[in-house]
């Protein structure tokens, strides 16, 4: 895939980085060459690849599922400007 200036300036836009003009051309070049190996990837055959979700062989711990607060209510009101009980304080928003 060849990426040209205006495609990258375009990119360059949405993810609010400042490109000069000067640099449009050669980083275009560069990312069209990045977007190359990444095609190359989709040529590997990968049919017989069990999926992953590891590096590691490893299985994952289980532990019992409980309902809990969490144990930190104080720690957590205690940020709060106001608060009445065990629950924050807010400014009305429905009539």
């Amino acid at each position: 895939m060849s990426l040209d200036e205006a495609t990258v300036a375009r990119i360059a836009n949405l993810a609010r980085i400042d490109v000069p003009q000067a640099e449009l051309a050669p980083l275009a070049g560069e990312l069209s060459h990045i977007l190359g190996w990444i095609e190359q990837l989709g040529e590997v055959d990968t049919d017989d690849v069990a999926p992953m979700t590891s590096v590691v062989a490893m299985r994952l711990a289980w532990r019992e599922d409980r309902v809990t607060d969490g144990g930190k209510a104080e720690a957590i009101l205690a940020n709060a400007p106001a608060r009445q009980g065990d629950y924050f304080v807010v400014p009305k928003v429905v009539e």
